[in-house]
């Protein structure tokens, strides 16, 4: 049956938000878990192979960010768009934007993976591989490459389906492609002895079945969101805003792709245990940042409705309810990880040097995590609400503004150790860049009195 349009609204609109927030980022948090448990299987099982092949896993991930990036960036100029329009009532547009961004994804995963596969020395190279990890990340690489249009159209359908606020269809399609892909990585790996291109298979396969289950969902009009040819946009306009509301979130995750690049190649030279070492510690952290961008993508459909609707003062709300939970959680998760980075690091690679490596980066690490969610979600309130240009910029800091430069001084004057502390550096000041951010949003947008329906 498909779901009523104006029922939706009504409850983004009017439920209590603690549980209306809850019951929209607990399925977002858990497809972003999910996100991270094809990548972090990769590591830990590849990870027994070798420390070339862990390096590798840690190398080939800035190309997945690259695939992620422009999945994501067309999925996030979507939704900015379409949360507000069906807060406005304007579904047949919500389904002109749905559409033609789906079509844009097919597109680029397409172009991705042909460019890719036809230039693979090259392109592992250029991305930090050296030496022994040139060839396993080949081998990992081609399969993410063939996988690539599946992965950009998935990353949009679920993009659609959080827009609208259909958080359980979309986590139902990740879980499912999650578990498949813990199944499979060790079969594939060592039962029929593909090794890390066994990984990478295992990766694609879980990645298309996520698509496929995603499609059916819109395929039998179980969305609001109608996703037909008859609604591909005919106006170059559609198109522009897509790429214009996305731009935030392909500067965000296309500036990760060029940091961890950047971060191996500064790692090479200190040998592959601090290339597999930062790539581990990266994983564990990006765990972290998976559970805040899950909360935040639960607040976001929210505040598009609210600001499309006018209710300034619930958009304001939503807002602090999830920063307030994300930093609950960040400060529980980085004890933890502190007070025992040496036995997570060697549950991964039983390697000391390795261990030494990812446990130092660890510790540099948690002392800025419970900082992520305001950030994160300022950074989100600008996107979420169509405002690219200062989503843009504060996309921009974490993993370019400020990490970029930092990814050559820090090591320069404080050699390896310099390398584990960049990430918490930059992250650091980002927060202090989002306050004046929030203060002037707040004022300049949602100061004014709230419309009745």
């Amino acid at each position: 049956m498909r779901i009523n349009s104006e029922q939706q609204r009504q409850i983004m609109l009017t439920e209590p938000i603690g549980r209306l927030l809850f019951k929209k980022a607990a399925p977002t948090v858990l497809i972003q878990l999910i996100t991270v448990i094809y990548n972090t299987a990769d590591t830990y099982f590849v990870a027994k192979i070798d420390t070339a092949a862990s390096a590798a896993v840690g190398v080939v991930f800035s190309l997945m960010a690259v695939i992620q990036a422009t999945g994501g960036s067309i999925g996030m100029g979507a939704t900015s768009l379409i949360s507000p329009m069906l807060g406005q009532k304007r579904v047949d547009d919500a389904s002109t934007v749905g559409t033609s961004a789906a079509a844009m994804s097919i597109l680029a995963g397409v172009l991705i993976g042909a460019l890719g596969l036809l230039f693979l020395r090259p392109l592992v190279s250029l991305i930090g591989a050296r030496g022994d990890v040139v060839p396993y990340a080949e081998d990992y690489a081609r399969f993410i490459l063939i996988g690539a249009p599946f992965m950009t159209m998935a990353f949009v359908l679920n993009s659609v389906l959080r827009s609208e606020g259909q958080t359980m269809y979309s986590m139902l399609a990740m879980v499912t492609g999650g578990v498949l892909n813990l199944f499979i990585d060790p079969l594939l790996i060592f039962g029929f002895g593909m090794g890390i291109a066994g990984a990478a298979l295992a990766t694609m396969l879980s990645q298309v079945t996520s698509f496929a289950i995603m499609a059916v969902i819109f395929i039998r009009d179980r969305s609001i969101v109608r996703l037909r040819p008859k609604y591909i946009g005919k106006k170059p306009s559609t198109y522009v805003h897509i790429v214009r509301m996305g731009v935030p979130t392909l500067f965000r995750q296309g500036m990760a792709s060029l940091s961890s690049a950047l971060l191996n190649i500064q790692a090479a030279p200190f040998g592959a245990a601090a290339v597999a070492a930062i790539s581990i510690a990266n994983k564990l952290y990006m765990l972290v940042r998976h559970i805040v961008l899950g909360i935040g993508q639960g607040f976001q459909p929210i505040a598009g409705y609210c600001f499309g609707a006018k209710r300034y003062s619930r958009v304001k709300k939503v807002f602090w309810y999830a920063t307030a939970s994300a930093t609950v959680i960040c400060v529980a998760i980085a004890a933890a990880v502190f007070f025992f980075r040496e036995p997570i690091m060697t549950w991964f690679r039983d390697d000391p040097e390795v261990v030494r490596i990812g446990s130092m980066m660890l510790a540099f690490l948690c002392v800025t995590i419970p900082l992520m969610g305001f950030s994160t979600y300022v950074n989100q309130l600008y996107q979420s609400l169509g405002f690219a240009v200062g989503a843009t910029i504060l996309a921009s800091c974490r993993q370019g503004i400020f990490f970029v430069p930092l990814v050559f001084l820090l090591p320069y004057f404080f050699g390896l150790e310099g390398i584990t502390a960049v990430q918490a550096a930059a992250d650091l000041l980002t927060f202090l860049v989002s306050i004046p951010f929030l203060i002037f949003f707040f004022k300049k947008y949602l100061s004014a009195p709230d419309a009745a329906d």
